[in-house]
């Protein structure tokens, strides 16, 4: 991972997706302008809607001449527990639409991945089947200033870890 030059954070535009965990990724990005020391690295939010993101990604890895192995993209995660977070590489989807967009258009799924988990801790009972159901509730939720403290402890404790990595 210590080769990343690029790090950009998925999430819808518009007033309606603003502060939506949907949104992680652009969280992350406001969080790490803040607080990552890293100048080398560009950072961006796509401005597509998440499903059609992929476009927007090629165009900024062109135009900066960025390799994917060389990539971070940073997005929400259903199958993950609330406020933990995965670093993948050369994984699949997994059914997130966005990384889907972005594997079609880059012809390949080796780039790096930043999981934020947004599922409800609260619904870990239940089957991830149950929970696929309802993921247009879970994923359009605003956060609550006690999430956005949670969010912020979680966020820090990934960017240190990015910053261990380079």
């Amino acid at each position: 991972m210590n080769k990343i030059k690029l790090i950009i954070g998925l999430g819808n535009p518009g007033k309606e997706y603003e502060n939506t965990r949907h949104n992680m990724g652009f969280l992350f990005i406001d969080i790490l302008e803040n607080n990552f020391i890293n100048k080398k690295i560009i950072l961006a939010k796509t401005q597509a809607f998440m499903n059609k993101s992929g476009a927007s990604v090629l165009s900024l890895m062109k135009s900066n001449k960025i390799k994917p192995e060389n990539l971070l993209i940073v997005h929400d995660d259903i199958d993950i527990l609330w406020c933990n977070f995965k670093f993948s590489f050369g994984r699949s989807s997994a059914g997130h639409k966005g990384v889907e967009s972005i594997i079609k258009s880059l012809k390949t799924k080796n780039f790096w991945r930043l999981r934020i988990g947004i599922q409800p801790i609260q619904n870990t009972k239940y089957k991830i089947q149950n929970t696929r159901m309802r993921a247009d509730k879970i994923i359009l939720k605003k956060f609550t200033p006690n999430d956005l403290k949670e969010l912020d402890k979680t966020i820090k404790k990934a960017i240190s870890e990015l910053e261990t990595a380079f």
